[in-house]
């Protein structure tokens, strides 16, 4: 009885090994990441306010949004500092002043301030002023970060990230 389904495991084995046919057709291309750049985006210093963006075409349901606001070039090295949202500024006894937010749909991202006592404290101009955000569009399922991995990108630097896809930032397109 052994032998027997030895043989037939032998015989299986090089009848589906040795299967030949036509190539199938190509797969889709590889799953790409994106960043786009928002200029000129003005917000209320006086009250909440709210950007909407719209992306050029739909993204998948799985895909990851990295938002970052261009802070300035750093004083040493000349390379720009993008800070990562949310971002908040606090009063000096701890309690939020205002904060940098967003949030996305598979059309669109919403980025917008939420902040109190604007009124009486208003945000300074040079954070609601012909401000600049970068959109970074990470595939949910890019074989990257699907897999459990110690060399995980750190979100909060968006150089890492840039470097982590493979990314080409010298050409950002730029959604208005």
């Amino acid at each position: 009885m052994k032998k027997i389904i030895t043989l037939f495991a032998i015989v299986g084995l090089i009848v589906f090994s040795s299967c030949e046919g036509d190539e199938g057709p190509p797969g889709p291309p590889g799953l790409l990441s994106y960043v786009f750049e928002v200029n000129k985006v003005n917000f209320s210093a006086t009250s909440n306010s709210q950007k909407y963006i719209d992306f050029d075409s739909r993204i998948y349901s799985g895909d990851v949004i990295l938002v970052y606001r261009y802070d300035g070039a750093d004083a040493i090295t000349g390379r720009d500092i993008w800070t990562p949202l949310p971002e908040s500024h606090y009063y000096d006894n701890g309690s939020l002043y205002f904060a940098f937010k967003f949030d996305f749909t598979q059309d669109n991202i919403r980025i917008f301030t939420d902040g109190f006592g604007l009124t009486v404290n208003p945000i300074p101009a040079d954070f609601v002023v012909d401000q600049i955000f970068r959109i970074v569009i990470v595939p949910g399922d890019d074989g990257i970060n699907t897999k459990r991995s110690v060399n995980k990108p750190d979100y909060s630097d968006y150089n890492a990230v840039i470097k982590k896809y493979n990314i080409d930032d010298s050409n950002v397109k730029k959604l208005n």
